[in-house]
């Protein structure tokens, strides 16, 4: 641990992690890459490009729940790092299991997503599919996983030992823009487990959203709680969202886009935040 009480990430065993996960890449022989964009599946894509050049193909899948600024991000990234990219459309919202938004809403859109890549890949006469999951992914709940397992989707980061901090690192190192990209997610992830998830809904998260990018912030989440907006922002943003001017400017723009009533969570950004309801119903 250094004396920030962070990890320090040996550049020996980076090294090798980074030729492991070239190896195994190398010996898939043609890989299609489950592509958003975000710092893991970014280095994925870069990485399998590195190797196997036009035999690995990066696919962006569109929805609902996935907002403009990340097709964006996502595409800009694809043309910088001269990937071969593809975008297909999903429809997760038509399945009534997925739009009710339980606990393994995640799941339904993950299988809606292997699936239709599955389809890509057989017609194409690619020999593997892929995600980005990373080691850190396995500390946490994730339905999606289970549905990747069902699929036999690969996952290439994950197998080579590669943690977030070096998957970040290593993309500093390639020259990548996402190394330093805040952690991202499908806007139905802005939703409380058990309210229903429509396109309206998240058309006006991600308005949201957007209201918050414009004021200046970088990592942040809507929440979307009925009326009410509760506004997570990341601890080391707080000057800025604490200033007084800041409240209305909050106030302001998440009314205009439909909200009621809006609040600041005062425990600053966490990743998964709603998943402490699930913990809490577990341990009575």
């Amino acid at each position: 641990m250094n004396r920030n009480g962070e990890s320090q990430i040996s550049e020996a065993g980076l090294d090798g992690k980074l030729r492991l996960l070239f190896e195994r890449l190398r010996a898939l022989g043609s890989v299609v890459v489950a592509f958003s964009g975000g710092a893991d599946s970014a280095f994925l894509a870069w990485a399998s490009n590195h190797v196997l050049g036009a035999r690995a193909l990066a696919v962006t899948a569109l929805s609902p729940s996935f907002s403009g600024y990340d097709r964006e991000q996502a595409a800009a990234f694809a043309r910088q790092a001269s990937l071969r990219h593809e975008v297909i459309e999903t429809s997760e919202l038509d399945n009534p299991e997925y739009a009710a938004n339980g606990p393994d809403r995640c799941y339904h859109c993950k299988d809606e997503l292997f699936r239709e890549l599955e389809k890509l890949r057989q017609a194409r006469g690619f020999t593997a599919l892929a995600y980005g999951l990373n080691t850190d992914d396995l500390r946490d709940f994730r339905p999606g996983h289970r549905a990747a397992t069902v699929h036999g989707v690969l996952a290439p980061l994950q197998e080579a030992g590669l943690s977030k901090n070096e998957i970040r690192e290593l993309s500093r190192r390639a020259g990548l823009s996402t190394w330093d990209r805040p952690a991202s997610a499908c806007l139905s992830s802005r939703v409380p487990y058990g309210i229903a998830v429509t396109a309206e809904v998240l058309s006006r998260v991600e308005r949201a959203e957007n209201a918050l990018r414009e004021l200046g912030f970088r990592q942040f989440r809507v929440r979307s709680h009925g009326d009410l907006a509760r506004i997570e922002i990341a601890p080391q943003e707080f000057s800025l969202a604490l200033r007084p001017e800041m409240a209305q400017a909050f106030a302001s723009r998440l009314h205009a886009v439909g909200f009621t009533f809006v609040a600041l969570d005062l425990d600053g950004y966490r990743q998964g935040s709603l998943n402490t309801v699930l913990a809490a119903k577990n341990a009575t």
